[in-house]
């Protein structure tokens, strides 16, 4: 079985699982070949450690089960993506709005800003440019076509 073929079984069974909690989503399953399993699921409104407990119990029973690897062979972990993870599904970019986003075009440039809205084809940023009386704000309409990445930003 390829590493591929793994991924899409993984990716199915928490597919099942999260059927039934519709506010979690899956963000990405990621494997080494030797089978450590990191499942990303994310959260309309964040995901606990207990969720994140929660599920990898569920997931790792389903795995048992469907014998997809000799007893014991393989190690699973489930989390959210961390803060430094770009934003992946349009789900995520929902969530994120009021947040500080940096956005990286497909040329390579960056624009900084708050995210203001989310549609099904672009998204919408305020960013500011120069300081005090000079400053002038805008907002900006970048089509998802036009991101090769989108990372929250943490402002202390």
């Amino acid at each position: 079985m390829t590493l591929e073929t793994q991924i899409q079984q993984i990716e199915q069974l928490v597919e099942k699982l999260l059927a039934e909690y519709p506010e979690y989503f899956l963000i990405q399953v990621k494997m080494k070949p030797t089978n450590n399993v990191k499942v990303f699921i994310d959260g309309d409104n964040g995901l606990s450690i207990e969720k994140c407990v929660f599920f990898n119990r569920q997931l790792y029973k389903q795995i048992e089960e469907s014998a997809m690897y000799p007893a014991g062979e393989y190690s699973l972990e489930v989390s959210s993506p961390g803060l430094d993870e770009p934003l992946k599904m349009h789900r995520q970019y929902s969530k994120n709005i009021g947040r500080d986003v940096e956005v990286v075009f497909i040329d390579g440039t960056k624009k900084e800003g708050k995210l203001l809205q989310v549609t099904e084809a672009d998204i919408i940023i305020e960013n500011t440019t120069g300081k005090g009386k000079k400053a002038v704000t805008q907002q900006v309409v970048i089509p998802f076509v036009n991101i090769k990445s989108t990372t929250v930003q943490i402002k202390f």
